[in-house]
């Protein structure tokens, strides 16, 4: 186990030009999808200062809006790792089989379990997943300011889902599912040898919703392939997440920074470990490690 520190919002000597990747969902957004203005302006100011600041996310580039992208990235890893770009070139985009594709609709049209199929054009989804959805993250909210900013952030991301009699396509890059009454380790089983299968990495989804991204690909995988292209050090290296599919690559990079909110067993294997989003995690700890 990694020894952890919590770090503080004290800033450290400057140090020499470091890469940093981060994590969206639960990281760089909050966990009702806004992105909080110390979180832009640490991006913005790390980027002045020389530093190289990429995106890392499970999400496809089709969901990545404009205000997510506004500070302005040298780079992108979405989908898992299934998609890198660096510096506009894109270094590497893996997308799902069209037979396994068939085989998730099929699958979970028969089990009438709603589903997301992510892609860089865009999101496509099940029969009824955009109701699903508002199901599952408004209901029971009756704040009106979090209700405001769930429309902000989440909002549009339901809003966006492309719902398609015919949702088979080959530019498929990740699926998640969404509230299943089948188990984690029955889905797992089904897809066997064609997905990794994991948990959701954003919480509102609910514990029974899981995402499915190609065998051997994540974000650590793609991070060493964008240093080896860049020329990046490994111990330059210093990336920040909050669930399980950010597990490798804390493990992998010079530095891994937890946020506060981040899942048990990730604090475990982060060096460090910072506030959440909503509480200038990511300003704080790029103050700390003198990026700023």
């Amino acid at each position: 186990m990694t020894t952890r520190r919590r770090l503080s919002g004290r800033t450290s000597a400057r140090v020499g030009r470091k890469a940093v990747f981060l994590d969206v969902d639960g990281t760089f957004v909050n966990d009702r999808g806004v992105v909080p203005p110390s979180a832009r302006q640490a991006v913005v100011a790390a980027r002045a200062n020389g530093h190289k600041v990429f995106l890392c996310t499970g999400r496809s580039t089709g969901q990545l809006w404009d205000e997510i992208m506004a500070p302005g990235f040298d780079g992108v890893i979405a989908s898992a790792g299934g998609y890198v770009e660096y510096e506009g070139k894109v270094l590497l985009h893996r997308s799902v089989p069209v037979e396994e594709v068939r085989h998730v609709v099929e699958f979970f049209d028969r089990n009438r379990v709603e589903y997301l199929l992510e892609s860089n054009s865009g999101l496509y989804g099940s029969r009824r997943a955009k109701e699903r959805l508002r199901e599952l993250i408004f209901a029971g909210v009756t704040d009106e300011d979090i209700l405001a900013e769930l429309e902000k952030g989440l909002g549009g991301f339901i809003d966006s889902v492309i719902i398609d009699p015919n949702p088979v396509r080959d530019d498929i890059n990740k699926v998640s599912f969404l509230d299943s009454h089948l188990t984690i380790e029955q889905i797992r089983a089904e897809f066997e040898g064609a997905f990794t299968v994991i948990h959701a990495t954003v919480p509102m989804f609910g514990p029974n919703s899981g995402e499915m991204s190609i065998p051997g690909i994540h974000k650590a995988t793609a991070i060493e392939l964008l240093i080896e292209h860049a020329g990046i050090a490994l111990e330059d290296t210093i990336a920040y997440g909050d669930s399980l599919n950010d597990m490798e690559m804390l493990r992998f990079v010079g530095t891994g920074v937890a946020m506060g909110n981040a899942r048990p067993a990730l604090l475990d294997v982060a060096d460090l470990v910072t506030a959440d989003a909503d509480h200038d995690g990511i300003l704080l700890s790029f103050r700390s490690l003198g990026l700023i």
